[in-house]
């Protein structure tokens, strides 16, 4: 932790601190939203259908914002994606028609995982290797991916105890859950008032006057090695998109009969696991190097994932769940370390934003497929079986792709 603190400067930890205001966002929205939306009188399948949606138009927002911030500015698209954020935020507590639902999820910003979604997270990563010595980006961005993982635990653990002590009064279950999105809303107020404050040192500076102008979407040489990597996230944010926080929490309503406060108790254990696994990952990283250690630890954790619908009891189905979170984070930092030492500074922006987005794309089209089996009791553990095999499958293809090619 001292390497890392004496790493970052002012802006630096307001980056951590807006990654963490985000994050706490989304994981208290991440634990009622889905029952907010079924509670306003959607079917399964309707909301499964409404967060592919929405994931897509969050993946369309990021694109634009994250190609164009090395040449528009950083923090300038910062600013508009929080105000997207905010704006999703009051139009979905706003109203129930689904239409308008659908609008407002497309074109704002809305987290219906618990994780990272617009251009937040990409951005945030170039502005970080801009200000961050090479050597300490793994451990900066280790403890960034902690940061966030806490947020997430404690947004979930509050989102769920806001919503269940808002019942306990003459509030409705559905009102209790639109105080939360309320929350949301004021949350991305707050991101853009920090943004604001970030300072030009997180720019793009280009020395001398020999630089060609960068392309329209921020990327060149890199291209190739960016659409490898894109296509494989993609893969692997496809299975995760079966069992994306609301989904998960939803079964184990559906399984269980969990209420609010405890599903976001679980979530806010699940959190602060894959937060402690983030941070041994530089540690690992330095040994093995980036993309084993990215393999080594998320196949055993995708076995798990597949485990935690055969467990016939709610204490068995936790047990498994934290075991899967106690390992589960370790490839972010390490992930996100990789895509920046494999591209040129002037394409950091644009390539974490593209494999964000890829990401992000594959999260997508997955909702809406497990809101088909949420809504057949028969498949509803389902979603958790098909995830984890694609994710083997995504571990396999990584290390056969990448495994001993440039990693600094």
């Amino acid at each position: 932790m001292a390497t890392v603190r004496h790493a970052l400067t002012r802006d630096g930890w307001i980056l951590f601190f807006t990654r963490s205001v985000r994050l706490f966002a989304y994981g208290a929205l991440s634990v009622v939203l889905v029952l907010y939306l079924t509670g306003l009188g959607l079917s399964a399948g309707q909301t499964g259908m409404l967060l592919t949606l929405t994931l897509g138009g969050d993946t369309a927002v990021s694109l634009w914002l994250s190609t164009r911030a090395d040449r528009l500015g950083r923090r300038r698209m910062l600013v508009i994606g929080a105000v997207l954020m905010a704006a999703a935020g009051l139009a979905f507590a706003a109203t129930g028609n689904f239409a308008l639902l659908v609008v407002a999820g497309t074109i704002g910003v809305i987290s219906p995982s618990g994780n990272e979604v617009g251009p937040f997270l990409s951005i945030e990563q170039a502005a970080l290797s801009e200000i961050v010595p090479g050597d300490s980006r793994t451990g900066v961005f280790a403890w960034y991916t902690l940061a966030g993982s806490f947020a997430t635990a404690a947004g979930a653990l509050a989102g769920g105890e806001l919503s269940q002590a808002l019942q306990r009064t003459s509030v409705t279950a559905v009102a209790s859950y639109r105080a939360v999105l309320v929350l949301y809303a004021a949350l991305a107020v707050l991101l853009a008032v920090c943004f604001v404050q970030v300072s030009p040192a997180v720019e793009l500076h280009r020395s001398g006057t020999g630089h060609a102008p960068l392309p329209s979407w921020g990327i060149s040489r890199s291209r190739r090695v960016v659409g490898h990597l894109a296509a494989l996230f993609a893969l692997d944010a496809f299975a995760g998109g079966f069992v994306v926080q609301s989904f998960a929490a939803y079964w184990f309503h559906l399984r269980f009969g969990v209420r609010p406060a405890t599903l976001g108790g679980i979530f806010f254990g699940a959190n602060l696991l894959a937060g402690v696994s983030a941070l041994l990952a530089s540690r690992l990283a330095a040994r093995f190097g980036l993309v084993r250690t990215m393999v080594f630890t998320h196949l055993p954790s995708n076995v798990l994932l597949i485990l935690v619908p055969l467990m016939p009891t709610l204490p068995l189905a936790i047990l498994v769940l934290f075991a899967r979170f106690s390992i589960s984070q370790m490839d972010v930092p390490t992930r996100q370390a990789y895509v920046m030492a494999v591209v040129a500074p002037e394409e950091r922006s644009a390539a974490a934003g593209i494999t964000g987005v890829a990401r992000t794309t594959g999260a997508a089209v997955a909702p809406v497929f497990a809101g088909w089996m949420f809504a057949r009791p028969a498949l509803e553990s389902l979603p958790f079986l098909v995830a984890g095999a694609l994710k083997i499958v995504y571990d396999l293809m990584l290390y056969r792709g990448f495994v001993g090619k440039r990693e600094a």
